[in-house]
């Protein structure tokens, strides 16, 4: 089996904290249909800030999964245009896609992603095919639920090296622990478990060095009282709490409503609050 990708080996504690969490946006909507030629059609709407205008867009999205070809169109009230084309199939253990992005105000890019896994080996690879300016590349190695993988990014004008960031982890079946470096002198460290079937604990530690000498720690927990709801709650060592609630009201709606406040200022105006509504068919 392959090892994950560089930016997925912390996916299991980087799902715990992020996803799910309701409370940034206000308001948010998405309605996914699916036509009976297989055609997906998705429309989105947002609203980032209270009273701020709402950020709406729509995506049709087609599979050939015999060629191992899709194609996915997007457009939002922004005018921004986004074009996705995507190869499962160029060969064994390859596969690569384009995205491109064009706005009305010239603003244009199309980066190509190629991806390549075998047993115990992954790499990944970006550019910008239009600008040239930045290629990203990085591997993983894998073996008995141990991983290592690097990232670099380069300069391609200057020729010089943009960035780097490395990664060791071990990945278990109910758990996992990784440590993460990076050339912004940005350290941390994540620990992930699986204590029962109904029940995720997760905890980060995060040290920027060159901006401050003090450790930032997060704790994460999910649980799933039944199949069509989870609880989810996060508190940091600063005192920013923030709970979720997702509740599946039916088989194609969710409902998913979030919170976060601090602790240690309770009487100051920084409390947030949002819901998100999820219709598929």
């Amino acid at each position: 089996m392959a090892p994950p990708f560089f930016h997925d080996i912390p996916r299991d504690i980087n799902g715990l904290l992020n996803r799910d969490f309701f409370h940034t946006s206000p308001l948010s909507l998405s309605v996914s249909t699916t036509t009976q030629n297989g055609v997906n059609f998705t429309l989105k709407g947002k609203q980032v800030t209270k009273d701020g205008p709402i950020q709406t867009s729509v995506e049709g999205r087609f599979c050939d999964r015999k060629e191992g070809v899709s194609l996915s169109q997007g457009w939002s009230n922004r005018s921004k245009l986004n074009t996705r084309l995507e190869f499962s199939k160029i060969a064994p253990g390859w596969k690569g896609d384009v995205n491109a992005c064009l706005t009305p105000q010239a603003i244009k890019n199309a980066k190509l992603n190629l991806s390549y896994a075998q047993q115990s080996f992954s790499a990944r690879s970006s550019m910008d095919i239009l600008q040239l300016k930045d290629f990203v590349g990085s591997i993983s190695l894998g073996r008995d639920g141990f991983v290592g993988g690097t990232e670099i990014a380069y300069d391609i004008p200057s020729g010089s090296l943009a960035r780097y960031a490395m990664s060791l982890g071990y990945l278990a079946r109910d758990y996992s622990f990784v440590l993460s470096t990076n050339n912004r002198q940005c350290a941390s460290a994540s620990f992930f478990q699986n204590i029962n079937r109904y029940l995720q604990v997760g905890a980060k530690a995060t040290v920027q060095s060159k901006t401050s000498s003090n450790m930032n720690i997060e704790f994460v927990t999910r649980y799933l009282p039944d199949s069509s709801s989870q609880v989810k709650a996060k508190i940091t060592d600063s005192g920013l709490t923030t709970l979720s609630f997702k509740q599946s009201l039916r088989k194609d709606i969710s409902l998913g409503v979030g919170m976060s406040f601090n602790v240690l200022q309770l009487a100051e105006p920084v409390h947030k609050f949002g819901w998100s509504l999820s219709f598929s068919a």
